[in-house]
């Protein structure tokens, strides 16, 4: 299966992290970007640049900074020859798989240049329009430990992201593994499994697995019990939640669950994908109120509870 191939390439260079190369890959495989928080030094950049190799698809790399501009990503018109016309020069956002480094880094104008990238798959620069080539797919990161100098992502822009994948630290045998192999002699390089055309067919075989009518009502009332005004809501949301899940973060988890269905093999959709899909889905979503903030309470402690809150089978269909 040219999935559990990847897989196994990724692993080369990548050790340990599964679930954070399979939430990846469901972003992938779903048509939608990602948001990778952890701290520095976890292997997040070598994964994005492994993840472009394995494909064969043309990686490119922004490192933002305070004083990176829009330009700096989009592009620019440059004037050249004799006749003084104007040629545009891409930026590197013209590339299949960006890598957003340190994305909470740059000032709120210079994240906005990425938004309608991420949106229409496209950058408009003087009044020209500029398709980009598909796959396009965005990998943003930030470090959640330094947050002096940092401009927090606005909810507009974060609500982009298909999925927010914490990356966790490796416990310690697979820590015992890298400092093996990655301070021994030189190992096998991963090698290209698919490409483009192949990435774009796999995303068409996503969208074609159908949802049963009780998956998408469940989907449905997750999303509502994410909003403390309705009356699905959890306790968790009335209490701590100023602002839940909006209709983007339903389909989110809808084509999460698709995706991972896919990445396991299966033509259906099951409620256990759901559970899978919810978290990544829905944690950078939902705003917490000012007793949420004081408690210290996380998105990722509401949203499970939620999880737990809202029944796979409704009352009225047990009753």
């Amino acid at each position: 299966m040219p999935l559990e191939k990847l897989r196994r390439e990724i692993g080369k260079a990548v050790i340990g992290q599964e679930s954070v190369v399979d939430e990846i890959l469901v972003c992938l495989l779903a048509g939608g970007h990602a948001l990778l928080e952890g701290a520095p030094g976890l292997g997040k950049t070598l994964l994005v640049r492994t993840l472009a190799r394995c494909l064969n698809l043309r990686y490119s790399r922004i490192q933002f900074t305070p004083d990176l501009m829009p330009a700096d990503i989009t592009g620019t018109n440059v004037l050249e020859g004799a006749e003084k016309r104007f040629r545009f020069e891409p930026g590197p956002i013209f590339g299949n798989i960006v890598l957003a480094d340190e994305i909470n880094r740059a000032t709120p104008k210079t994240q906005s240049a990425l938004l309608e990238a991420m949106e229409e798959a496209a950058v408009t620069v003087a009044g020209e329009r500029h398709v980009l080539e598909a796959p396009f797919f965005v990998l943003a990161t930030q470090n959640p430990i330094e947050m002096e100098g940092t401009y927090p992502l606005p909810e507009a822009q974060l609500d982009r992201f298909l999925f927010k994948i914490d990356v966790p630290s490796p416990d310690a045998d697979e820590l015992a593994a890298i400092l093996n192999v990655t301070t021994g002699a030189a190992r096998e390089k991963p090698h290209p499994v698919m490409d483009g055309p192949a990435v774009l067919a796999l995303r068409d075989e996503v969208r074609a697995i159908e949802l049963a009518s009780p998956l998408i009502q469940h989907i449905a009332r997750l999303v509502r019990a994410t909003q403390p005004d309705a009356p699905e809501a959890s306790d968790a949301t009335k209490r701590f939640v100023r602002y839940g899940a909006s209709v983007r973060g339903g389909q989110s988890i809808a084509l999460g669950a698709k995706a991972f269905a896919h990445l396991d093999g299966r033509s259906h959709v099951s409620f256990a994908d759901i559970r899978r899909a919810a978290l990544p889905a829905l944690r950078h979503r939902l705003i917490l109120n000012f007793e949420g903030e004081a408690d210290g309470v996380s998105t990722d402690e509401v949203v499970k509870e939620t999880i737990a809150h809202v029944p796979e089978v409704p009352d009225s269909v047990r009753e």
